[in-house]
Parts: structure tokens; sequence; C-alpha cells
């Protein structure tokens, strides 16, 4: 385990200088600094629009460059960098020039979606005796009574005309809430009896009220939008407001609803972190900057010398089955491995036939409310370390020559690792793992950082599971290939 964190993230001043200073601020010398870095990331970056365009001024601050995945690729190969897929999904590596097919790449995977409530195409909600309603729609498990009377805001991407071009940027009504969701009140006899609220009749946000005044019109220069007759005319200046972009200018709406509240650390030691969308955030945030401190290990002379190729890889809508382009099964991986490596079909086989990934996804910690629900010494606690998934039934992808190899990681770098697997009476949930062992053919390896109320709109997790999953994954994209050379062919 790890006796010391205080050297696991060591970003200079200079390096992070395009960033603002609340977000650059990664030289915290205590486990607590890292939790609230942590807090402070997932409060200001509320939904995946938000985390992929914070890790990408990230990861330039870094010495990363940017590759377009509409271009070819036209500069050398070996260095520092990353591509991004509709603003949803990102792949960032670092790859040495004495790098061969035959070195394989060593992937920490994870998903960057969390549960949220999507604002409709259209979400124009007929008015109920003045009350200003919102049409909204579940992502994944959301609007069930966990949602109820949370302060709600507003977020993610605007589109708008720029010239002849559109453009797209973030928003975010944070920390104004801007929508609720109200709980029937236990006076009436009738919230017990129901398991749960219908989503489409009892759980429109209410977002306003009339007090009986006419409906707003637009005015005729509002009129040019496309949007003004599918979302309530206050909303959408709202949302111009925040953009800072004329109504008339705005041609598209990419938007969800989240919990404005901020995490914070608590327990009487400090010994948690209390905050919405740890699920999967916390391993996609751990991931890059696992990839970073890996990188600031290296300089220019040495990535000349160097013969590894390691990769974070985040992903979209895992929550919903990841069958989308900028889901695990866009194969987005393959094809910016295949870019920036020359290599045809056959290559890129012998490439992975050589790689190990690590599919990162938080897992359940052990609940003591509850204990019956677990396996006996198959269950992770808090704020010990990386807990290897395993399932015999093989929902989650982690086989015994993984074992061995992540084991062999850990000892080296003093890391511990936990096991977690489930009941033979009990289900297991699904993660990313097998779409990437079906469309790579590589070793896949299930790990995650335990958490406790997952898919609740709050969660928690130990407050030293930032430090050890950076700490963690860095050691991983070091020792992989060395450990995964003991055992080769198997």
């Amino acid at each position: 385990m790890i006796s010391d964190t205080s050297d696991v993230l060591d970003f200079s001043d200079t390096e992070l200088s395009t960033l603002d200073e609340s977000e650059a601020e990664f030289e915290s010398s205590s486990t607590p600094d890292y939790a609230q870095d942590y807090i402070d990331f997932t409060y200001s970056n509320p939904t995946t629009f938000h985390v992929i365009e914070y890790f990408k001024k990230k990861l330039i601050a870094n010495g990363f460059t940017y590759i377009k995945e509409g271009e070819p690729l036209t500069e050398g190969t070996s260095g520092l960098f990353f591509s991004i897929r509709s603003n949803l999904s990102l792949v960032a590596f670092v790859k040495g020039k004495k790098w061969t097919y035959q070195k394989g790449v060593g992937v920490v995977a994870g998903h960057v979606d969390s549960l949220a409530i999507k604002l409709k195409p259209v979400s124009l909600h007929k008015s109920i005796d003045g009350y200003e309603m919102l049409g909204v729609a579940p992502y994944s498990g959301s609007m069930n009574k966990l949602w109820l009377d949370r302060d709600f805001g507003i977020g993610g991407a605007v589109y708008y005309k720029s010239g002849e071009d559109i453009k797209m940027k973030t928003i975010d009504s944070t920390p104004h809430p801007i929508a609720k969701i109200p709980k029937l009140a236990e006076h009436f006899g009738l919230d017990d009896k129901l398991a749960n609220y219908n989503e489409e009749t009892q759980m429109a946000p209410i977002i306003g009220y009339s007090n009986g005044h006419s409906m707003e019109k637009p005015t005729p220069e509002e009129g040019k939008s496309p949007l003004v007759d599918k979302h309530p005319i206050k909303l959408l200046r709202y949302l111009a407001k925040l953009a800072n972009k004329p109504l008339a200018d705005i041609v598209g709406l990419d938007l969800e609803l989240y919990d404005v509240q901020k995490g914070h650390i608590g327990g009487l030691n400090n010994e948690f972190i209390f905050a919405p969308r740890i699920d999967d955030r916390l391993c996609s945030y751990l991931a890059i900057l696992g990839l970073i401190r890996f990188a600031k290990s290296f300089s220019d002379e040495d990535l000349e010398s160097y013969d590894g190729f390691n990769i974070a890889y985040l992903v979209n809508n895992e929550e919903i089955g990841s069958l989308t382009r900028t889901g695990a099964h866009g194969k987005f991986l393959n094809s910016v491995i295949a870019k920036v490596t020359q290599a045809n079909e056959s290559e890129l086989n012998l490439i992975f036939a050589n790689s190990i990934i690590l599919s990162a996804d938080v897992t359940h910690a052990f609940n003591p409310n509850f204990k019956e629900c677990y396996l006996d010494k198959n269950f992770p606690i808090p704020n010990v370390g990386l807990t290897l998934k395993v399932d015999s039934n093989q929902h989650v992808m982690t086989d015994t020559v993984g074992i061995v190899v992540m084991e062999q990681v850990a000892a080296k770098n003093d890391l511990v690792l936990q096991r977690f697997h489930i009941r033979n009476d009990s289900r297991s949930g699904g993660t990313i793992g097998p779409i990437m062992a079906t469309n790579t053919g590589a070793r896949v390896v299930d790990v995650g950082l335990p958490q406790l109320s997952m898919h609740s709109i709050r969660a928690m997790c130990g407050s030293k599971e930032v430090a050890l999953g950076i700490a963690t994954f860095s050691a991983f994209y070091k020792d992989w290939r060395q450990a995964y050379n003991s055992v080769e062919d198997l």
C-alpha cells in the first residue's frame, strides 16, 4: 500500500499555465488535497462535454499534441498525442520512437458518461395551473425516486452559427439550480404505495411559475433560431445568456440536468468523498492523470529511445450499452492506433495480440448494512487499493494471467490489490471489458476503485482512492510490459 502519496502529482505552474488557477492547482501534499482536487473537477465539469474539454486543456498544458480525427497524420508519431471524437470520447497516448508492433500497447480504458436527465429534442411541456414544466428523458437508470428533491442545474453543448460555420460551446448553470422534481408529500398517503414514479407523467421538472401571466413570445429576431418552437422561450433566453450568444444564432442543444450540489470530503477523519457522478468520472480522471504523471518521467531524448506505447482511452455511453460511435463499440481506439502506426489489419491484430487493456470502472465497495449481499472475503473496502473484478461467467474479463500480471505490477510498486466476486445468487453489472476484448482480441483485466451508492444521484468513495488510482495506473503504464513478458504466450 502507498505510505506516502506526496509525489503522485507533480505538475509545475508553467505546464498548467493555460488552465484557470483553480484547475491548475495539483501540487497538494496530502491525500485530502487530492480528494479535493477531484471534487473541484467534477463540480466544474458536470457533463461529458465538459469533462472531455477539461482533459483536452489538461493534456495540452502538459505537452500533448492534439491530432484531429478527420485529418491525416502528417507529423512524427513518437511522443505525446491525443485525439477526440465528437467531443465525447478521447484517446491519449505516450509512444516511444523505438516501439514496434510486437511491443503491443498498454491501455487504461474508462467511460466518461454518467447518469443524468436529458433534455428532450422538443422540451416544450404544457403548463399546469401556472407551473412551468420541462420535457426531459432518463439517461440509463436516472429518473427514479433517488432523483427527487434535488437541485438541478442545466449544462452541456450549445451549437451556434459563426459565419458560415457551426461551432460548439459548453455551458452550465452552476451554481444556479434551474429545476426540481418534487416528491409528493407523504401526508397524501400515496408515495409509499408507488414503487417508482411514472417517468413521463409524474417526474416533469418544475422550472418556473407564471402566476397567470400570458406566455412570453419570441421576438422576430429570436424567431430566426430553429429552436424557438421546440423549447420554452424563457429557457432559450437563459441558455443564450449562458452561452453569450444571440438566440438567433443558436441552432442546436445537447443538454442535461445534473445535481448542482458540490461534493464534500466527509467522515470524522476525512475518510470519504461524498459527490455526484463518481461512476465513472473517477476512473476516467485517474486514467488521464496517471498517464500525465507517467509522461512527465520522459525527456525528449528518453522518448527517442523508449520502446513503449501507453494509452488512456475514454469512451461515452457505457451506461446505455456502448452501441454508439463515441461508445466502446465505436472502435475509436482501434482507429487511432492504426492511424499513428500506419498498421494494416494484420499488423493491428499483431499489436493487440501483444497488448493488455485495463477496463477501469468503479466497483461495489462493501456496504456494512447489507453484509449478506456480499461474498465473504471477496469484496473491496475503501482506501486500500485497486480492485480486480472476477466473474466465472465472464461478465467481466479478468483471467488468471491478467491477475498474475497485475500482481507483479503491484508488488514492484508497493501497491495493494483487492478482489471482487459476486455471490452465486446475485447478478453482475456490466463494463466495457467484454466489448474491448471482442473488438481487439487483447487481454482485458477488469479493475476499479470501490464506491458505495452506485447509480444514486449522490455516491461515496474513500478519500484516498484518487491518490491510489493515479499511483496504480501510472505504475501500470511503467511496468506492464515487463510483467507481461513473463507470461508470454499464455
